[in-house]
């Protein structure tokens, strides 16, 4: 089984097919490395795809000390991938957990990025939701804790923003529950406190993403509530961003949709190689409405 080891001494599952440009794909916390299959599918016939499970979920190692969980360690485990093929510089795509984390990667090892998609990343940022986002994070730990994997499965795969993975694709949404229920009820539960409860909201962030200079896309689905308005304040503040709203989609776009996901990643990945991603022009940045005065 290929595996790579992290500084701390985490082994990290992984799995890659096809060659050429590296693409790595970093997953949400309901998926795992399974859950980009579509993608490694498409993207292994142009490149070097590559997906891998995060600490926490097997077959990568468990830590049972919620302290091997971080934020900064997810995005560095993603370091360690790469380091472990010998790989440079990739193309980072993530999806919500994975989205942070690909973010956070690109804000502490830009130049390890040919470019980041940063995909369905915004729960719990905004201010007021804030506070909310850490009860519920909480209440997810007890419940794991209280009740095991399978009972979590069956109730979080139904939340608000993934009720339409389920309306649009049945059959896809009961593997999507089936592989969640396969996850390690110490893993999620150490994953949700250590990282998703303690990482820093985007709007703390604003001035690290300004200073951003690698090629962003930004994706959402217009059903992903809590990921909106954070992926406008994204589009706002990373000078070479650029933003896509995936219509009547919920959170698990890259599931939910995989031939739009993977086309507008692909159309991304294409420009950027090209040389052809361009920077925000200063002109469109001033505070006149219609540039008359």
């Amino acid at each position: 089984m290929p595996i790579a080891s992290t500084d701390d001494g985490v082994r990290l599952h992984y799995e890659e097919c096809g060659s050429g440009v590296p693409v790595i794909f970093v997953h949400e916390f309901a998926g795992d490395h399974r859950a980009w299959e579509a993608q490694m599918r498409h993207f292994g016939q142009r490149y070097r795809a590559i997906s891998y499970a995060a600490r926490g979920y097997p077959p990568s190692d468990v830590p049972e000390d919620v302290a091997k969980y971080s934020q900064a360690r997810a995005a560095d485990d993603i370091v360690s991938v790469l380091d472990h093929l010998r790989i440079d510089k990739a193309h980072v795509v993530g999806l919500s957990m994975g989205g942070f984390a690909t973010l956070h990667f690109g804000l502490r090892h830009p130049g390890r990025a040919l470019s980041l998609c940063v995909a369905g990343c915004g729960y719990g940022a905004e201010a007021g939701q804030r506070e909310k986002f850490r009860s519920e994070v909480d209440a997810v730990a007890a419940f794991l804790d209280q009740n095991g994997i399978e009972a979590f499965a069956a109730k979080y795969a139904y939340g608000p923003t993934r009720v339409q993975f389920e309306n649009k694709d049945p059959r896809g949404f009961e593997e999507f529950k089936r592989q969640l229920a396969e996850h390690s009820a110490v893993g999620a539960r150490n994953t949700q406190l250590g990282v998703q409860r303690e990482r820093p909201s985007l709007y703390d962030l604003t001035e690290q993403m300004a200073g951003l200079r690698v090629p962003v896309l930004i994706l959402t689905g217009d059903e992903d509530w809590p990921c909106l308005q954070p992926a406008v304040l994204m589009k706002q503040t990373i000078p070479m961003a650029a933003l896509s709203v995936m219509p009547n989609c919920g959170h698990t776009i890259n599931l939910e949709d995989p031939d739009q996901f993977n086309r507008l990643v692909g159309d991304f990945i294409v420009q950027v190689d090209a040389g052809r991603w361009p920077g925000r022009d200063a002109r469109a940045m001033v505070s006149s409405i219609t540039g008359m005065k």
